[in-house]
């Protein structure tokens, strides 16, 4: 009997460090690496939960009245180029909109996307899309804003932030090489 009760003390000591060591797939990475890893399937953080749907819905206007509404219409400035994006209406495009307006300098990653590390963190609701499209703007992790400029098939989880408009002409504005961004409201 002494013996079942320690086998058994353990087993619960056990149990219970491991659930306070290990999150869930959703919990956001808020740990920068040094350099971002090149990755051939896109940036994005490898989770193990269920495959994503490209469909998500998101139903985050329940307290959205008032003087939660925001201008969802942003200018994204590349060059001599401006391309109209509508952001999403969550707390990320949120967060990021009071950003705005602001210049960043993004990085090029795997020939199909721009991306750049924010100082602060954003509000995430991660899930993976299973296919990125061309002119989607996304968040990776907390604070990596990714703006894509091909379409392709992607495993890893973003949180949306909003969408171009019309992309045509969005990956050549943006070159091959990191570039400045400018990211503004549209008052128009």
């Amino acid at each position: 009997m002494n013996k079942c009760m320690i086998v058994l003390g353990l087993l619960l000591m056990t149990i219970a460090s491991v659930q306070t060591a290990c999150g869930t797939d959703d919990d956001p990475i808020t740990e920068k690496p040094a350099t971002p890893v090149p990755n051939p399937e896109g940036t994005g953080e490898n989770d193990n939960s269920e495959s994503g749907n490209d469909n998500k819905e998101n139903n985050d206007n329940e307290n959205n009245e008032g003087e939660n509404k925001m201008n969802r219409n942003i200018i994204i400035h590349v060059g001599n180029r401006g391309f109209a994006a509508t952001l999403e209406d969550n707390a990320t495009a949120r967060a990021f909109s009071a950003l705005l307006p602001m210049t960043i300098t993004m990085n090029e990653m795997n020939s199909n996307e721009k991306y750049h590390y924010l100082s602060e963190s954003l509000p995430t609701d991660s899930y993976r899309p299973g296919t990125i499209r061309n002119g989607d703007l996304m968040l990776y992790g907390s604070s990596c804003v990714v703006l894509f400029y091909e379409t392709f098939a992607s495993p890893y989880s973003y949180t949306r932030i909003g969408q171009l408009n019309d992309p045509s002409g969005l990956a050549s504005a943006l070159g091959r090489g990191n570039v400045p961004v400018t990211f503004e409201i549209n008052n128009d």
